[in-house]
């Protein structure tokens, strides 16, 4: 089968098209034949050696955390073959081999049914960046977010920036702010029904949320950028609220007033998913499908790329930061 393997770590010529034997089932798992697979920036982080876990031991590594696809055979109660499935478990892609390939071999416990009139490559959206169950945990868990708060997440390309607004309106936000880096991308977002998304490159993140909330400040705000934008979200806090810093895709440096801290008597958390029991993302899960099921999350792809591509694909999303996610198609 077709593969996307790491064998060395380095720039992204190392997403390297393999040939690799189809995996062989055991008793409990399902065997999946994948259609279409996420691509998250974690992926680009651990390919380029830059986080902990990426050891001289932990190679190769077929690259991918995330998917959809469907079930070819099982040796496990929960699944038939036919039934359509995403294909998603800690460790994929990063310390185990991930979704990157033509059939996935996984533990009944990883897999979910893909509810009905869901395609295969809105699917693999859905999972792409975990930005839903990233927004989901920081309101509900770390926030403890409430109907009628205001919410700022920036970036409405990425998926924690886009995929958090959507989940605080489900959740009942009085306002879910977003910013873009340009006109065309505010005005992209806007024409996709983000009412409230900051030009950046018109007005500063406090000006806009300001505006926005006539002075007021927001009550939380979910951050996947941090870097310069860090500052700015730390002042544009309500009295009280909480700031969840949940990546850096704008830069891991930050300078900030500490008395935006201080005298707003801010909170301000970091995410990580080693914060939260299995049961907890389970419970969490299970309610964003339902969301995603009734039509409140609307996952957006901004490209699919074939197999053969991973290594432009790749680039694309880390390099032109597009509006919505990059899926991978196995078996194209």
């Amino acid at each position: 089968m077709k593969a996307v393997q790491y064998q060395s770590y380095g720039d992204y010529s190392e997403n390297r098209l393999v040939d690799l034997p189809r995996p062989e089932l055991r008793d409990g798992e399902v065997l999946v034949e994948m259609r279409a697979a996420g691509i998250n920036p974690l992926d680009n982080t651990f390919r380029s050696g830059h986080i902990f876990f990426a050891q001289p031991q932990n190679l190769p590594r077929v690259g991918g955390q995330s998917g959809a696809g469907v079930v070819a055979e099982s040796r496990s109660d929960a699944f038939k073959a036919g039934d359509r499935v995403f294909v998603a478990a800690p460790g994929l892609g990063l310390m185990i081999d991930g979704t990157w390939r033509e059939f996935v071999a996984a533990p009944a416990a990883s897999l979910s049914p893909i509810p009905e009139g869901i395609d295969d490559d809105h699917a693999a959206a859905y999972l792409a960046g975990a930005g839903y169950l990233t927004g989901y945990l920081s309101l509900t868990e770390l926030a403890k977010f409430a109907p009628g708060q205001s919410v700022l997440a920036p970036g409405i390309g990425g998926a924690v920036g886009m995929e958090t607004t959507q989940v605080a309106l489900r959740l009942g936000a009085s306002l879910a702010i977003s910013t873009a880096g340009s006109t065309e991308k505010a005005e992209q977002a806007r024409a996709a029904g983000y009412e409230h998304v900051i030009d950046l490159s018109r007005e500063s993140l406090k000006d806009g949320v300001m505006r926005i909330t006539e002075g007021k400040g927001v009550d939380v705000i979910v951050d996947g950028i941090s870097g310069q934008l860090t500052g700015q979200e730390l002042a544009s806090l309500a009295p009280g609220g909480t700031l969840v810093i949940a990546g850096y895709a704008g830069g891991r440096d930050a300078q900030v007033n500490v008395t935006d801290i201080i005298w707003k008597a801010a909170t301000v958390r970091g995410f990580t998913f080693r914060l939260f029991t299995p049961q907890t993302i389970a419970a969490a899960s299970a309610t964003l499908a339902g969301f995603l099921k009734e039509g409140a999350l609307k996952p957006t792809i901004s490209k699919a790329f074939p197999m053969s591509q991973a290594s432009e694909a790749v680039r694309f999303l880390i390099e032109e930061r597009p509006f919505g996610r990059v899926i991978l198609n196995p078996g194209r």
